[in-house]
């Protein structure tokens, strides 16, 4: 046995030898020689001239040869006819042409070789463009409904710059491209180069930003054009491309195309919300790259050169030390884990894998020089002489050369197929090869391009400053509250102190106010300062980027955020600011509870202290309506406006002022793209309008009776009684009752039966259910509202927002009641696609149930936005399981009495439940108790999906419950440990589960298996794991030490099993471990391979 390893050793030896020999016969008589031929001659110690003209002759023979003549761009592949090129690619080439252009602006007498280098640059960047511009149908419809089939296509012919393949044939959506182009525009027209030449091509590139703008919903199929790790087809929330969306709004927001030969209307407009989207979106992702992608080299150019996209140091040093922990090789790093491009066992004749096979290319994984390069770059950048040092050492003997010396980067190196095997059984063990890229005229243009801009860095030829004339890079010690223009760093310490303007829409309820010590103005005192709502600030985006020759119309229909609304506005001469949408007249009912107002006045406030990024103080509108103050309204109103005056609002520091003393402090945008030609009709806009009221007349502040609302909430008629009666009786009894609720009730029936559109005497059935609903506001009867809300089918725009909010936190959303299918929610959806869910998979057996979830939603929505921590441990948020856990906390409170109805509470008595539950449970709680809402809340302990991948490891033929089967294969191949998707396979084998306090147990008993078999590392499950019997095993033996009755109808009630403490002696887990010990030791067992007790 001993002497066979040497024997395996040399024949491996010999193996490589006989390789290289084949390889190297391949490539005699090419132009490509071995290292030692090199006759280039070195620049150590030439001058500048002579360091310059190096570089440019390995720029001209590696790069500009292979530039197209007619578009400009740079093929893929460099050799054979059908010459196709990536606008990725494309793009570094460009930068590498530009950032030689810039260091021989240092000579004096350069011979017309900046000139020609820099239109080489703008050549490439225009033939991108003019591709792009051909598409501008493409650009309008994916602006309106970001789908693959309608993006930018990436892939051009290098030729004609026509389209090569369709979307079925090639994955497209790739927003990191268009991502990269609108970055490079900006860095290339900063430092004197004119790209752009004319407002068509202006009005194209904002409706670019339009696209970009939304990368934060926009699953694409990133930089490697495979989405999903495993090569399926489908497309993922990619970091690297949020990352790079991010980075280009932030370079071109108010940025001048035209350079400093432009006017006010070359300027581009980023929506300031949007681009906080994507940075929120970018650090929940982070360190990840995709859910299926824990990590990928592709997030190097996203975090450093060129982006440098977050601003949190923490963050991104965690970030970078995954990728090179798990990445690096010696030969470069890996793209991803289990990345079967190129490798000697990818089938290259199938455009996808199959299921499981990407385990085939675990540990063979090739290995790209090209991201040493990008980590030279880096240590450039931050001034780390070491790094910079240390990754050069590592790329030298990679390099490849021409036989006139100029150096080649090799695409990648891989692992040849007779080393496979030898290479998996000891990573790192065998010599790899490098790919066809550098041999016979093949060039890895974008790996050459990187290249000599490293060089030009490491050799001090140019400097981070002229490839960075925007400053995307901040080092640390430089950080401070700078424009989000022209870079991604905020105030350093977050002390930010917010102007509030309080606005009374009546000069009455001014005076009002003022009796009780509040200084408001009216918007006539304001004047000429105008107010608008943020839909009329929207109304005016409709004018930018318009382009009728192309096709495109402005921007897309989309409210405007806080953060919008807290800037200063100057459109067609007049100075307006803006009110909050939370102050819109919503159709919703939410509206009409002033302590909701009120919560979302602080949440506002909270999340602009948060996210403004901006010189200047953020100026927020309080608009004060009298129908803010009727009745017990008036209190809490009160309160809150004696908090402003105080000058802190819910932890936020504020200073209220009058409009024209904030102005000066404030944030200004000059829209100076609705330019009006003399023949053209001016847009009209509405402003607030002062109320017309008798100045000295009395503020209504009296309500209905109190105990009213009590007795009008309860119909006092029975609907299944009347479903059964005719549509004559029915109207009979509606004309004869006063009650809403029972108005109600009937005109639901009516409804059904004779759709909206019957006619009775007093109008149609839908107009009498909106009557209700308006009567039923004004006297704030809730179970009544809710009932007409639901029957009308009323739908809160913002729930489109807030579900996009859950998701860039990292969630899953389901909606559907409790105890019925649900609907999962993974990507961003459109208001009509939600809307349809809710109502068809809410209403089915509570009709009120429907416009409660769309309040959970918007409540949950602004609550993780404050306070994220109120959901760790919950990856699904299964509104319906919530609102469960919500009735169940009122039955505990109700103890031996009837529970308070959630229908009749307000929404801000809704909201504070919700709070109540989602603390943590409180000391003196039943275990019950605790289990019921941890278990409808969907809580796992830290660790949890990891300790299941552990379990799965050792449990051959998978595990069940409630019928979900979670098989070991192809879960193992096809997944690794720390990826979110396995998280989400765990989450969806739990689905099935009916009863919170059971999914509790499930939880538990995962959690007691994991520990078990970490302790016993000898052993294995060999039959599939039914998590369900064990459970009942479980309970059985507690049944036996309680000696509970065993009467038929208490054998499967498991409440004194729930409602016992876990640990300890007669503990749950003392009974699931013996369970587990039990199904382990009666022959369901096999010893491992690494069998500790095995003696031979």
């Amino acid at each position: 046995m001993a002497a066979t390893a040497p024997a395996a050793a040399h024949m491996a030896d010999v193996s490589w030898k006989v390789l290289e020999l084949r390889a190297r016969s391949k490539r005699s008589g090419s132009i490509y020689e071995p290292l030692k031929s090199i006759n280039l001659p070195k620049p150590e110690g030439g001058s500048l001239w002579d360091k310059l003209d190096h570089y440019y002759r390995i720029v001209k023979s590696t790069l500009l040869l292979h530039q197209s003549p007619t578009t400009g761009l740079f093929p893929t592949k460099t050799y054979g006819d059908n010459q196709k090129a990536k606008v990725h690619d494309s793009l570094y080439c460009a930068a590498c042409a530009w950032a030689l252009a810039l260091a021989y602006r240092r000579i004096d007498d350069d011979k017309g070789r900046t000139h020609e280098l820099e239109h080489s640059a703008i050549k490439c960047m225009r033939g991108i463009l003019y591709c792009y511009m051909r598409q501008a149908d493409k650009v309008q419809q994916f602006k309106q409904d970001p789908k693959p089939s309608e993006c930018l296509h990436s892939v051009f012919s290098a030729h004609t710059g026509d389209e090569v393949f369709s979307h079925e044939e090639y994955s497209h959506l790739q927003i990191n491209a268009v991502s990269l182009f609108l970055l490079y525009l900006v860095e290339m027209i900063s430092s004197g180069l004119q790209v752009i030449y004319n407002t068509d091509e202006v009005s194209f590139i904002q409706n670019l930003v339009f696209c970009v703008e939304r990368a934060y919903r926009v699953p694409d199929f990133g930089v490697w054009e495979r989405g999903s790790k495993y090569n399926n087809g489908s497309p993922e929330l990619h970091s690297s491309s949020v990352g790079l969306a991010k980075a280009a709004l932030e370079a071109i927001n108010g940025f001048n195309l035209f350079g400093k030969q432009g006017c006010s209307w070359s300027v581009i407009f980023v929506d300031f919300d949007a681009h906080n989207r994507n940075r929120q979106t970018l650090c929940s992702l982070l360190p990840r790259e995709s859910r299926s992608h824990n990590t990928d080299a592709a997030l190097l150019p996203c975090l450093s050169y060129p982006a440098f996209a977050l601003d949190d140091e923490v963050l991104f040093s965690q970030t970078l030390d995954k990728i090179i922990r798990k990445l690096k090789g010696k030969y470069g790093f890996k793209r991803f884990l289990r990345d079967g491009y190129r490798t000697a066992l990818e089938d290259k004749t199938r455009r996808y894998y199959k299921p499981a096979e990407i385990k085939l290319f675990d540990g063979i994984e090739c290995e790209f020089p090209l991201f040493f390069i990008f980590m030279i770059i880096d240590g450039v950048f931050r001034g780390n002489p070491a790094q910079v040092k240390e990754y050069q050492d590592l790329l030298d003997p990679l390099l490849q050369h021409t036989c006139e010396g100029c150096p080649v980067v090799p695409k990648y190196y891989y692992v040849p197929a007779d080393f496979v095997e030898l290479e998996k059984k000891n990573p790192g063990s065998q010599k790899r090869f490098p790919s066809n890229s550098g041999c016979d005229g093949k060039f890895f243009l974008w790996g050459q391009a990187v290249y000599i801009i490293a060089k030009l860095l490491a050799d001090k030829l140019i400097s981070p400053k002229d490839i960075d004339p925007i400053g995307r890079y901040v080092a640390p010690e430089d950080q401070r509250n700078v424009s989000m223009r022209f870079s991604n760093q905020g105030p350093l310490e977050n002390d930010l102190v917010v102007h509030v303007a309080l606005i009374a829409e009546s000069q009455r309820l001014q005076v009002f106010l003022n009796t009780y010590g509040i200084q408001t103005q009216t918007p006539q005192q304001v004047e000429p300062i105008q107010i608008w709502a943020q839909k009329e600030l929207v109304k005016a985006y409709f004018h930018l980027g318009v382009n009728d020759k192309l096709g495109l119309s402005g921007r897309p229909d989309r409210p405007i955020g806080c953060l919008g609304t807290s800037k200063i506005y100057r459109i067609l001469g007049k100075t307006v600011v803006c009110y909050s949408i939370i102050f819109d007249l919503s159709d919703f009912y939410m509206s009409q509870d002033v302590m909701m107002l009120i919560d979302d006045i602080k949440n506002a406030l909270q999340f602009i202290k948060q996210y403004w990024k901006m010189h200047g103080r953020p100026l927020f509108v309080v608009l004060i309506r009298e129908d803010n103050i009727r009745g017990s309204r008036f209190n809490p109103i009160l309160d809150m406006l004696a908090a402003f005056r105080k000058g802190i609002v819910g932890g936020v520091k504020v200073h209220v002022d009058r409009v024209q003393t904030l102005i000066s402090g404030a944030v200004v945008e000059q829209l100076d793209f609705l330019r009006i030609t003399e023949t053209e009709e001016a847009p009209v806009f509405k402003r607030l309008e002062e109320l017309d009221l008798p100045k000295h007349s009395k503020v209504k502040r009296q309500s209905s009776t109190p105990n009213a609302s009590e007795l009008e909430q309860q119909p006092d008629v029975n609907i299944n009684d009347w479903k059964s009666k005719s549509t004559y009786e029915i109207l009979q009894k509606f004309n004869d009752c006063n009650c809403l609720a029972s108005q109600a009730l009937l005109s639901s029936i009516l409804l059904k039966r004779e759709g909206p559109n019957f006619i009775t005497k007093d109008g149609t059935v839908a107009e009498h259910i909106e009557r209700i609903y308006r009567r039923a506001g004004s006297k704030k009867l809730w179970l009544v509202l809710r009932y007409s809300a639901a029957f009308a089918q009323k739908f809160s725009s913002s729930i489109t927002p807030h579900i996009t909010t859950l998701l860039v936190h990292g969630k899953q959303v389901t909606l559907g009641a409790f105890g019925q299918e649900e609907e999962v929610i993974s990507n961003p959806l459109s208001p009509g696609v939600i809307k349809k869910i809710i109502y068809e998979k809410c209403h089915l057996q509570d009709e009120r149930e429907a416009v409660v979830q769309q309040e959970l939603v918007i409540h949950i929505g602004w609550i993780i936005s404050n306070s994220p921590e109120l959901f760790s441990g919950m990856l699904k948020i299964r509104i319906g399981w919530i609102i469960h856990a919500m009735k169940y906390e009122l039955k505990i409170r109700a103890g031996d009495m009837p529970a308070k109805d959630l229908y009749q509470m307000s929404p801000s008595e809704v909201k504070q439940l919700l709070l109540d539950i989602l603390q943590p449970q409180q000391q003196g709680r039943g275990w019950l108790n605790r289990r019921q809402i941890d278990g409808s809340l969907n809580r796992a302990p830290a660790g949890f999906y990891d300790r299941v991948w552990q379990i799965l490891e050792r449990t051959p033929n998978g595990l069940i419950v409630a019928g979900k089967f979670l098989p070991q294969q192809p879960t193992l191949s096809d997944m690794t440990m720390y990826e979110m998707n396995f998280s989400l396979l765990v989450e969806d084998m739990l689905q099935n589960i009916d009863q919170p306090e059971y999914r509790q147990i499930i939880v538990e008993l995962l959690m007691v298996i994991s520990v078990i078999l970490e302790r016993n590392p000898e052993l294995e499950f060999q039959d599939k794991v039914d998590l369900d019997k064990v459970v009942q095993e479980a309970f059985h033996d507690f049944q036996k030490d309680h000696g509970l009755p065993k009467g038929s109808e208490k054998q499967d009630d498991m409440t004194a099993f729930y409602n016992t403490h876990p640990t300890g002696k007669k503990g749950t887990c003392s009974y699931l471990s013996k369970a587990v010990i039990t199904l382990l030791l009666e022959g369901e067992m096999k010893p491992s391979n690494d069998d500790p007790c095995t003696i031979s």
